[in-house]
């Protein structure tokens, strides 16, 4: 039996499984090693397969699918470096919970440590980061080895989709010739036309008289609080303000955990306590005994602090993925359940509690701060904070938001309101960092329209690359550009104290006119003049396809001043409020 025959019949059946296993979109980046595999996905008439010649860039690209349909999305590249710089967005994918399937092709055996070009160690290349590792077996036309290349598949799919979702790999030393024989039988040569195997899953949950022990512990507890992170699940919204409702409890809500945003109830939402839990008195006069907290962690500092200067509290860690996110170390119980699962199965338990005193006090304060929120229209005509206070206002219905890392998320968690339209907030928060921000979103935007991206300038120039992405495949974005030629975080941190070296080494401004590899791209520029210009241009994009670039100016210095200014200003007012209360 041919070589030839051998590679093709396995690699048949290998993607034959990836299709009935419900992955439909593969990101391939050429190479000449793995030719054989992308041959094959090529020919398969159910797979859309996504271009992109950076692998850096397409493993990001393949995390926005992934992010946006909850279905594992497949990569593939050649041997050697290629296969490296898959890593970020690995990393990225394991710490999001987001299901990818890494598909490296690699030498066979005999090339490996002797020298041979682009051979690199690929076993275990990505350690713990990956859910699982498999070096395939060389291509074999058997039927023991046909249902083994299924079932590795199947497999492989079934753990990236199992909560917690995450990236899984699977190695490929192939030998040459590397060219598949490809005609129209190439799908029916596997043993089987179905699915080899069908993996059954469920979620995570614990049993009834856990409940009733949390419920027990629930009873006649007044000053409790629900934090919820970021949470995939359409259907947590109305389940955990279903809760908040009978407990009686307010509800502080992450942007990315999609409750401020949408049809659900909103009454019991609070969305501007990484304002006043900055305030020290506020905080003394919120002290909770209980917290339920779901999801990943949040990104208001201000609100972590609060959790962690609380530690007498009983803290409940809801994770329906069996993780431990607990970087306090304060939780008392951690509960291993679905989170919309929990919300429902707790309803039948408690008893509604009939006080309101508590969350009284924290709308009160919700109120008060976004009453103060108004002196934000003082800010100066381009200012990040003012942008991001009028973005629930400008984005139509049913936009997608994805937010980029540093000063623009957490300008996101200060100032975007409660409001009906339901906009959807995505942010690469697993890792946090800033890595291929540009990719992801134009991944994301592929299934999901309008989409709208708002970035710094250092985040926009690291992953300029992806949107060649866009390019390629006419996928329409909008890119609101932050550009305050710098690290703008960084002046909020301590090192902005020491300003000798401050610029070099934090402030670190590019001086790049961003314009010109908009262009390159065929993508649409211009420089926003003032908000009624940004209004009138994202109207007009609608009729604009692919890349659109909206600059927006702003001073870093006073982007901060005018953030402490806000931040002073109205935590005097509450401090003022909350003596007021306990006089």
């Amino acid at each position: 039996m041919s070589h030839q025959e051998s590679l093709t019949v396995y690699l048949a059946a290998f993607v034959a499984e990836l299709v009935h296993s419900g992955i439909t979109d593969v990101v391939v980046s050429p190479g000449s090693r793995s030719t054989p595999i992308a041959l094959v996905l090529a020919e398969h008439p159910k797979l859309n397969v996504h271009i992109h010649v950076d692998e850096r860039s397409a493993a990001f690209f393949a995390l926005g699918i992934a992010k946006m349909t909850n279905r594992p999305t497949a990569i593939l590249c050649t041997s050697g470096t290629a296969a490296a710089n898959y890593f970020p967005a690995i990393v990225e994918a394991h710490y999001a919970r987001v299901p990818l399937l890494v598909l490296t092709a690699d030498r066979p055996h005999e090339l490996r440590e002797i020298g041979a070009p682009q051979a690199i160690d690929q076993i275990h290349l990505y350690g713990h980061h990956v859910k699982w590792f498999a070096e395939m077996a060389p291509p074999e036309n058997s039927a023991e080895m046909i249902r083994y290349a299924r079932t590795v598949c199947s497999r492989a799919a079934a753990i990236a989709k199992k909560a917690p979702a995450g990236p899984v790999h699977l190695n490929f030393p192939l030998r040459e010739p590397l060219i598949p024989r490809l005609d129209e039988q190439l799908f029916h040569l596997a043993e089987r036309s179905e699915g080899y195997v069908k993996v059954h899953s469920g979620e995570l949950i614990i049993q009834d008289e856990n409940f009733a022990y949390i419920a027990e512990k629930l009873k006649g507890k007044e000053r409790g609080m629900i934090v919820c992170g970021n949470i995939g699940d359409e259907k947590f919204a109305e389940a955990v303000t279903r809760l908040g409702a009978v407990l009686k409890y307010p509800i502080l809500a992450d942007p990315l955990s999609q409750l401020r945003s949408g049809n659900h109830n909103l009454e019991q939402i609070i969305d501007t306590y990484d304002t006043f839990l900055r305030n020290e008195e506020a905080k003394t006069y919120l002290k909770p005994d209980v917290i339920l907290r779901f999801g990943a962690m949040p990104v208001s500092k201000a609100l972590t602090i609060f959790i962690k200067e609380n530690p007498t509290a009983d803290q409940f860690v809801i994770d329906g993925g069996g993780g431990w996110r607990d970087p306090a170390v304060l939780s008392t119980d951690m509960i291993f359940c679905h989170e919309t699962v929990f919300c429902e199965k707790l309803l039948s338990q408690i008893e509604e509690i009939n006080s309101t005193q508590y969350l009284e006090k924290w709308q009160q304060l919700n109120l008060l701060t976004k009453e103060g929120m108004t002196k934000v229209e003082d800010f100066s005509n381009l200012s990040e904070g003012k942008l991001f206070y009028q973005l629930a206002e400008i984005l139509p219905e049913n936009a997608a938001l994805f937010v980029g890392n540093s000063m623009p998320i957490r300008d996101l968690d200060s100032f975007f309101l409660n409001n009906n339209k339901n906009i959807k907030i995505i942010a690469n928060r697993g890792a946090n960092g800033i890595d291929g921000t540009v990719s992801t979103a134009i991944g994301a935007a592929l299934y999901s329209q309008p989409l709208y991206l708002v970035l710094g300038d250092l985040t926009f120039f690291h992953d300029l690359n992806g949107l060649l992405a866009a390019k390629k495949f006419n996928i329409n974005i909008n890119i609101i550009l932050i550009n305050n030629n710098g690290g703008g975080i960084f002046s909020f941190l301590p090192q902005s104290e020491h300003p000798k070296h401050f610029e070099l080494l934090f402030g670190t401004p590019l001086d790049i006119e961003f314009e010109h590899a908009v262009r390159m791209f065929n993508g649409y520029f211009t420089k926003i003049t003032d908000w009624d210009h940004l209004r009138t241009e994202l109207k007009k994009s609608q009729k604009i396809s692919g890349i659109k670039v909206y600059e927006v100016v702003t001073k870093r210095n006073q982007n901060r001043d005018e953030h402490r200014d806000f931040w002073q200003t109205v935590s005097q007012e509450i401090a003022n409020f909350v003596k007021g209360e306990n006089e």
